[in-house]
């Protein structure tokens, strides 16, 4: 106990000099040039803000930013799980089947569709190239599906597809993080961050936003693509292993019992409420929660992200192998998240650029290995989902950040020694299931060649509002102020897809 009060001494102690130092600096703006000096210093503070139709009680989080919260409509969905492909599949290898692409495999690309536009590593005249995968109808939908994936072809009448989704950043970085934030620049918080922000979490023992990764790398963007942006930093993704201790620093040192361990928490947070009070910064309530989160994650966690308990059935039907840091292994682990009342889980698959530059990234190899690693787990997820009777409100969510070229990729003007194909930005594929969404449907159609969208072209702004829609939030009604104005994950565009709702 002298070691614990020795430790809240100490704390009391930095906290007055803080204190000090905020008083020095508070007098100078109010007492000395206050009118000039009020706007620059205080211009970087956000005021979280919600128009009174959509108040999010603010009041009843203060001690707790994660409390769970009723959205101001009715939702179709209470949790997201989001598959994104960070790399980009190809839609002409999987949903968007075009005979004509076939017939003119080896054709020089017409000029028409390369004047004016940019791509990133296409020089001169490619030559088209027909899909490398064959197709056929499934499902009472007849949707088209690749030979690259027969698990998920048996699931196609439980998802609405978008065929003609377009971007404007060709670049995996910016496109990453425009299909996560909302701006292809840093610092806007993530899809995943605003969720949370509007609905808190149910289990007050998890995080309200988890992330999984697999295939040996994170996303281009860097962690950006789960931040939490100019929010508070408690509606940040958290990352979890699916490999070893799900976070680190899980177990306890040596000699500090777990009664020790909140009466030195409690120390911590009775200085920080004190701030609070005083500041009232938001950061201040997240590194409270924080504190009190990571505590109580050390009873839930271990049992939550241990696979290996689930009945053999389930590790058939999705192909797991405990132990490992798999695709497959973070779907089951996203069910699992989202059945013990995560928010949002955010799986993240890394390996899907398939330029030709090698065996690894040939369209015709590297590309069908990595179907291969995702077929099973998506479908197995799906199914899972629907027999449990999630699906109906849980809102599963695939995609890449951006499409790929009818042509075939060539650099300085010659073919690649393998088949591959270039970033694309003019239309590509996502598709949506479960919570809200009209199953069996198909949206949006290209060209004869699969180059552009001739119907149904929808933006990035236009896949976030209809997420918001469907969890229960108007998009242009639900803002955030920082500096001075509200900001929205839409910005000033996007457009609920109506057809593809139930």
């Amino acid at each position: 106990m002298l070691g614990l009060e020795r430790l809240l001494k100490e704390l009391q102690h930095r906290q007055l000099e803080e204190q000090t130092r905020r008083h020095f600096l508070l007098e100078c703006v109010s007492k000395m040039g206050g009118l000039a000096l009020a706007p620059l210093l205080f211009s970087c503070e956000s005021n979280p803000k919600i128009p009174a139709t959509q108040q999010v009680a603010l009041s009843q989080r203060t001690l707790n930013p994660l409390s769970p919260q009723p959205p101001p409509h009715l939702p179709k969905a209470k949790s997201i799980i989001y598959l994104h492909m960070a790399g980009s599949p190809s839609q002409l290898e999987l949903f968007d089947f075009k005979p004509e692409l076939v017939k003119y495999d080896g054709k020089a690309c017409p000029e028409s569709l390369l004047e004016g536009r940019k791509f990133a590593f296409i020089r001169g005249v490619p030559n088209l190239l027909g899909p490398q995968s064959s197709f056929r109808q499934h499902g009472e939908s007849g949707a088209w599906v690749s030979d690259y994936l027969p698990h998920f072809s048996k699931v196609v009448d439980e998802v609405a597809f978008l065929k003609a989704v377009h971007t404007d950043q060709f670049n995996h970085g910016p496109a990453q993080l425009f299909m996560h934030t909302g701006s292809p620049r840093l610092g806007r918080p993530s899809l995943g961050s605003w969720v949370t922000y509007g609905l808190g979490t149910e289990n007050q023992n998890l995080p309200g936003f988890v992330v999984l990764t697999s295939g040996g790398k994170t996303p281009d963007a860097g962690k950006s693509v789960w931040g939490s942006g100019f929010l508070p930093s408690v509606y940040q993704g958290v990352q979890c292993r699916s490999k070893g201790d799900p976070v680190l620093y899980l177990q306890d040192p040596k000699g500090i019992s777990r009664d020790l361990k909140q009466n030195i928490i409690s120390a911590i947070n009775d200085v920080n409420k004190l701030e609070y009070e005083q500041y009232g910064d938001p950061e201040t309530l997240a590194r409270i929660n924080q504190y009190e989160m990571a505590y109580r994650m050390q009873i839930e966690v271990p049992e939550v992200m241990n696979i290996n308990d689930e009945p053999a059935y389930i590790h058939e039907l999705y192909g797991t192998k405990p132990g490992e840091e798999a695709f497959a292994n973070n779907c089951l682990l996203a069910r699992k998240l989202v059945e013990k009342g995560v928010r949002f889980v955010q799986l993240f698959d890394w390996g899907w650029d398939s330029h030709g530059t090698d065996h690894s990234t040939a369209i015709d190899l590297g590309f069908r290995n990595k179907c291969n690693e995702i077929d099973r787990p998506i479908a197995a997820l799906l199914m899972d989902l629907k027999q449990r009777g999630m699906l109906e409100d849980t809102l599963v969510v695939w995609g890449g950040e951006f499409g790929r070229t009818p042509m075939q990729e060539n650099r300085e003007g010659k073919t690649m020694g393998y088949k591959g194909r270039d970033h694309h930005v003019e239309a590509f594929t996502m598709w949506m299931a479960g919570g809200g969404i009209k199953n069996g449907s198909s949206f949006g159609e290209t060209d004869e060649l699969g180059f552009g969208a001739v119907s149904g072209k929808v933006s990035v702004h236009d896949i976030h509002a209809t997420i918001l829609q469907l969890m229960g939030f108007n998009h242009e009604q639900f803002t955030y102020d920082f500096q001075g104005r509200p900001f929205r994950l839409t910005d000033v565009e996007g457009h609920i897809i109506q057809e593809i709702l139930a």
